[in-house]
């Protein structure tokens, strides 16, 4: 199978992009497969949601926070707050929308919109302190409370979004809007407002607006549950090294395996199933079986029919955004997530993806010629699997641009990057970040900077949560404590976290270009709600079509492979000298390499993923078999599977 209608060869010449390029040239199209954020359902575990018999006057999370700008009191939370904090903050928003909604005068801007985004700010506040934690410490007592609030969050938004009386007043202004002499700004809110009321469902009557919202609540519940099946699948695994084991590993990797086994209360040195362990083990261990056992058990978080197994949460999952979606006059979820996006319909999405498969797939033959022939000249006779791609890959980068990933590391050291990263929104921006250390915390590794003008009002706190942990779900992501609010004056204050290996106590961080890039791309992300300056916090921020949302990000990630910046702040963390201008160059030559595979990873979990959301019977899909049917249909190479499998896909299904 070919392309169709081919794009300029020169354009997708995959030797001369970076995987950056690429991303952005496909994010419009990847992102529209991500399901929307809601929350989630149950599940019987031993451990019930703890319940502090607190007077709510007396409650944390409610009221003002008497701390620096605001900030959460971290060090006065318990568990045992959270369920009647929220519970309390939705009865106040009830109470708040109810009033809006039975206003017996006329709707206005003023008393409909403006009044829909001062209402829920309890509940606003008690949600994002919430997830937060949830995302990066959770325990069982949060996990039970997520199970427990989660459909009751769910059934709290359906019944505002599903309030036949509030989307009257809002859809009689959508009507007449050419007529109220809206600013830019205000337009744009009661369009975004309106657009999602009817996504949600607020068009639809009787028994299917009645179903419409059985089926978020369920969803909610669903979600909260795959996310937690791919935690508790990850803990329970770990991987035991011997000491000759370590001898060819590079020393960074042995220290942060060190420490892992340190959190686990294990002796001795494991590898967990973090990215940024994983995959410097497969880069780095000459010993095939154990590269082997690490990819397996990485690839298949999910996948183990054990009590963490999510194949059935997906079949159900799809099934239940189908019937959503066909409610709502949809053909597929696909067709819904794609309406109002530059890609339109699945089909231009599709078509997309296509027109740059063809090439990567071609660059990636090439490259596991490569590899093939690295393998046979090394005596071996097995042909290259998913567990050979990276350690034979990085032999050929180490040959190809004399280039040690150790060696690289070592000038690459986590505080000079954070460093960095603020140095170039400074000169960017004209903004200064000054750490303070009188904030409160949820975590002894998180810290936070105040942002202040060039006059040196401040502008916001940023928090910064870099390292691996248990209860810290897999990836790197932004998100906020509080969004930027022009009606009432509020900073933002906006978290980035991310899942570095933690050194032993006393030696540096060190990460790879990788993870380098990594730091700055979500540091884009955290600028952008950072800098936010509108008026309504439902547009502050990252809340912006998904189309553009990643745009700042992958720009600002382009800084950090600037010379000027490498050569300030890539410092030999023992030698205290600048990369030289030869290595520099060597890696600024090598981001390019292996494009192929890493293009062909990314799109294999698209396409799979399109696949699934346009399936017109899910529930009765193979989880397994439907994969491996997409990924032949696609001609993909065997030796490299879904960058992210399905059943730990949190983008997709959590």
């Amino acid at each position: 199978m070919s392309p169709t209608t081919p794009l300029d060869p020169e354009k997708l010449d995959l030797r001369k992009m970076t995987r950056t390029r690429i991303l952005v040239a496909l994010a419009p199209v990847l992102l529209l497969l991500a399901c929307e954020p809601e929350p989630d359902e149950s599940m019987e575990t031993a451990t019930t949601a703890p319940v502090a018999e607190v007077d709510p006057a007396d409650n944390p999370l409610l009221g003002e926070w008497d701390t620096p700008f605001g900030a959460p009191p971290f060090h006065l939370i318990e568990n045992g707050h959270f369920i009647p904090a929220f519970e309390a903050a939705m009865a106040t928003h009830n109470a708040e929308i109810e009033a809006i909604a039975s206003n017996p005068e006329a709707p206005t801007f003023q008393n409909t919109m403006v009044a829909m985004e001062l209402a829920g700010t309890d509940l606003q506040r008690v949600s994002l302190v919430f997830s937060n934690l949830a995302n990066s410490v959770a325990d069982d007592e949060i996990r039970a409370i997520q199970r427990e609030m989660s459909p009751r969050l769910a059934a709290h938004s359906a019944a505002i979004s599903l309030n036949p009386e509030l989307f009257a007043r809002v859809d009689a202004l959508y009507l007449e809007h050419e007529e109220l002499g809206l600013s830019s700004q205000e337009a744009r809110l009661l369009e975004v407002t309106h657009e999602n009321f009817v996504r949600a469902g607020a068009q639809l009557e009787g028994a299917d607006r009645d179903r419409f919202a059985e089926i978020r609540t369920r969803l909610a519940g669903l979600y909260t549950q795959f996310t937690q099946n791919d935690v508790g699948d990850s803990e329970i695994w770990m991987m035991h090294l011997a000491e000759e084991d370590l001898d060819e590993l590079p020393r960074s990797l042995v220290s942060s395996a060190r420490r892992a086994a340190e959190d686990r209360g294990e002796d001795g040195h494991i590898i967990v199933l973090s990215r940024s362990l994983v995959e410097p083990f497969l880069q780095r261990s000459p010993n095939r079986a154990q590269r082997e056992e690490v990819w397996r058990a990485f690839y298949e978080r999910g996948n183990n029919d054990n009590e963490f197994d999510n194949k059935d949460l997906i079949r159900e999952i799809l099934e239940l955004r189908l019937e959503m979606a066909n409610l709502l006059g949809f053909e597929s979820f696909a067709h819904y997530r794609t309406a109002g996006t530059m890609a339109g319909t699945p089909e231009a999405a599709l078509e997309l993806m296509e027109e740059v498969w063809w090439p990567a797939r071609a660059r990636a033959l090439e490259e596991q010629a490569d590899i093939q022939a690295r393998i046979e000249a090394a005596g071996l006779d097995h042909e290259v699997a998913g567990w050979d791609w990276r350690f034979f890959t990085e032999q050929v980068r180490e040959e190809r641009f004399d280039l040690d990933d150790a060696e690289v590391s070592a000038y690459l050291e986590l505080d000079r990057l954070i460093e960095a990263q603020f140095y170039v929104a400074e000169r960017l921006f004209g903004v200064r970040f000054q750490e303070r250390d009188d904030i409160p915390v949820y975590h002894p590794d998180v810290r936070v900077w105040e942002m202040t003008d060039g006059d040196g009002n401040h502008m916001g706190l940023f928090y910064g949560d870099y390292f691996a942990r248990s209860g810290k779900r897999a990836g790197a992501w932004m998100s906020s404590f509080r969004p930027q609010n022009g009606l009432t004056g509020a900073t933002p204050l906006i978290l980035n976290n991310c899942n570095y290996n933690k050194p032993a106590d006393g030696e540096p961080a060190l990460i790879s270009f990788t993870d380098a890039t990594t730091l700055f791309h979500e540091f884009g992300h955290a600028l952008h709600g950072l800098l936010s300056d509108t008026e309504f916090p439902s547009l502050a921020g990252t809340s912006v079509d998904r189309d553009f949302v990643e745009f700042p990000a992958q720009i600002y990630e382009h800084w950090l492979a600037q010379p000027r910046i490498l050569e300030q702040f890539a410092i030999h963390h023992e030698t205290g000298e600048p990369m030289p201008t030869e290595l520099l160059e060597r890696v600024l030559a090598a981001r390019t390499f292996n494009q192929g595979f890493g293009t062909v990873e990314f799109l294999n979990s698209g396409f799979v993923d399109m696949a699934f959301h346009l399936a017109t019977e899910p529930a009765s899909l193979d989880v397994e078999g439907f994969e491996a049917h997409v990924l032949a249909s696609r001609e993909s190479p065997d030796a490299i599977p879904m960058r992210h499998r399905s059943t730990h896909f949190l983008h997709s299904f959590a």
